[in-house]
This record gives C-alpha cells, sequence and structure tokens, in this order.
C-alpha cells in the first residue's frame, strides 16, 4: 500500500517537480553555468540504452572551459542542482524531497570537450553515494536538499587534457514499477584539466549507454520497502571507495555555506576559464510535426501503462516521460 501511494503521489506532482545540475564550484570558486551542457529542461532521461543518458537530450554545448588541476590532494568540484533553470535559491528544495536515490559523477577523457558526443567517449567514475544511512533512512539525494543542492567531491590524479564531467542523480521514486521507472538527472561540464597527472594506471571505462543493464538491481529496487543495503548501478569509481550504508543517523546539518549562496548566476568568465568556438549549428524547418486529425492534441496524454486513448499525436511528438505517461510535445 506504501509504495502505491507514493506512485500515486509521485505522478500528481511529476509535470513540474523535476530539476537540473546547472552550475559549478572549483574550490568554493563559483563557475556559474560557463562550462555545463545545459539541458533543454529540467525534465529526467527515463531510458538508460540510449544516447541521452550519456548528457541529457539535445543538451545545448558551452563554449567555455572549466579549469581544474587534479593532484594525488585534487581540486574539489562541486556540481550545483536545482528544480528550476536560473534558480539559485536556498529556500527552494533542489530536488523534490521523494525523489530518493543516488549521485554519481563520471568522467571522459576528450580531444575536444566542446564538440565530442558523449554517446562516444569513454567514461570513467570517480565518486559515487546512495544509500548513506538505513537507521534512519537516509539518501545521497537529501545531501542536496540539506546543501543548497551542492554535491562536492574531489578530482582523482589523472592525465592533463580535456575531460567531461558528467553529474547524475537517479531518483528511485517509482523504480520498483517497472525496468523505466528510474529517472536519471544527467548535466555534463566541459573541464580542461591541468597539472602533471602523475597516476600512472589507465582508468578502467565503461559505455554510455552501455554501463547499466535492464538487470540492473539499482534501478529496479522498490524504496518504499525501507531497504537495508543498496548496490548503487554502474562500475567501481576509480581513485576512491563507496561510503558504506550507516547503521546510525547520518549527518544532516549542511556542511555547504548556504548564507554566502549567490542568487544569480555570473555573467562573466570564471578565473582560468577558457573561451572555445563551437561549430555553426545546421538550421532545422521550425514548423510542428502533424498527425491524424484523431490524433490527442498537443499537450494531450498520447501514451502509458492502463492508456486507451489515441497513441499518436495531431500536432507535436508523442513523448514519454515515464512508466504511466506519455504527452504529446
Amino acid at each position: 500500500m506504501l509504495a502505491s501511494l507514493a506512485t500515486l503521489a509521485y505522478l500528481a506532482t511529476s509535470a513540474a517537480s523535476h530539476a537540473v545540475f546547472q552550475a559549478m564550484w572549483v574550490n568554493d570558486v563559483d563557475q556559474g553555468s560557463w562550462c555545463v551542457r545545459m539541458p533543454q529542461n529540467n525534465n529526467p532521461v527515463n531510458r538508460f540504452l540510449i544516447d541521452d543518458i550519456a548528457c541529457n537530450a539535445n543538451a545545448t554545448r558551452s563554449s567555455g572551459l572549466c579549469a581544474v588541476m587534479p593532484s594525488t590532494a585534487g581540486d574539489s568540484v562541486t556540481v550545483e542542482m536545482h528544480q528550476e533553470i536560473g534558480d539559485r535559491s536556498c529556500a527552494n528544495l533542489a530536488i523534490p524531497s521523494d525523489h530518493l536515490g543516488p549521485i554519481q559523477a563520471y568522467m571522459a577523457k576528450v580531444d575536444n570537450a566542446a564538440t565530442v558526443e558523449g554517446s562516444s567517449a569513454d567514461w570513467f567514475k570517480i565518486t559515487e553515494a546512495g544509500l548513506l544511512s538505513n537507521n534512519p533512512e537516509y539518501w545521497a539525494t537529501q545531501v542536496l536538499n540539506d546543501n543548497c543542492g551542492h554535491f562536492t567531491f574531489t578530482v582523482p590524479d589523472i592525465a592533463q587534457g580535456q575531460y567531461l564531467l558528467r553529474a547524475e542523480a537517479i531518483g528511485l521514486e517509482i523504480a520498483g514499477a517497472g525496468n523505466d521507472g528510474a529517472e536519471f538527472y544527467i548535466s555534463c561540464f566541459q573541464l580542461d584539466v591541468g597539472g602533471t597527472g602523475t597516476h600512472l594506471d589507465s582508468p578502467p571505462t565503461v559505455k554510455l549507454p552501455g554501463a547499466y543493464t535492464a538487470e540492473d538491481p539499482g534501478l529496479l529496487i522498490d524504496i518504499w520497502t525501507s531497504p537495508t543495503a543498496y548496490a548503487i548501478p554502474g562500475p567501481t569509481p576509480f581513485g576512491t571507495t563507496s561510503p558504506a550504508v550507516a547503521t546510525t543517523p547520518w549527518p544532516t546539518t549542511a556542511t555547504w555555506d548556504t548564507n554566502s549562496q549567490p542568487a544569480t548566476i555570473p555573467t562573466t568568465a570564471p578565473p582560468g576559464g577558457i573561451s572555445v568556438s563551437l561549430p555553426l549549428a545546421t538550421s532545422v524547418p521550425s514548423s510542428t510535426p502533424t498527425g491524424p486529425a484523431n490524433g490527442a492534441p498537443l499537450y494531450g496524454q498520447c501514451g502509458g501503462q492502463g492508456f486507451t486513448g489515441p497513441t499518436v499525436c495531431k500536432e507535436g511528438i508523442c513523448t514519454r516521460l515515464n512508466q504511466f505517461f506519455s504527452q504529446c510535445l
């Protein structure tokens, strides 16, 4: 019953309650959105076997790179999430409170961070956090809400060059309802990594899509059954270890100085920020696709579990938002 109520509550608010990683900090210096490939909106990616799982759907590539210096100590990097693009207020939850799940960060060494397709890159994981405590239950995504949307980790000792950094939060609130229930909130950041890169090991890499499977227990879990353990999806992190599930309360006091949180995104380059040229975009027709006269109207429902209405759109494209709802957009 608890799971059913949670699913119904989620469906009632899913259209408005999403989130997006949209800013970065390096050693507590605000980089703003200088180097993020900004997603088109705050919707999650719902399927993990498509190219969108790498850097989100049609994210806008940035003309900037953020400078990061790794070493044996490593620069600290903080990614920042909020529910609405452009919002940095600590008065609002960073992600809806029922969107419980893990947070992960991946990196991929590339020739050109501004132009590479994320789905063609070779990714290695550099940090992860899942179920941090089971007494009481406390998930990594709750760290975001306790810290004004901020999640901090260290860049490992890696070779210098250009990289993509992929930040990911996974909402598991309806994961137990089916293979496509997990929701992936993803943004990629474009980095220029300096230093000597003395680490001689080559990190083992994975492809995205490819790192997650339909049998992955971390994507099928029913979190409303009060689990005591959790298997984080994807490969083992490089250069670090995943925190063990605590059996005592996890500290919820903010480690981020929320009083100094800026209200707006900087409009100038951050220290060390690099400007790069982007290729000219190819123009595409701006007409809205049309379909049969008896199709669902624009913004109308066109699919989902148990739906018996039209599954084609009179205007727009039938877009799957989750297992239970597809909409003409």
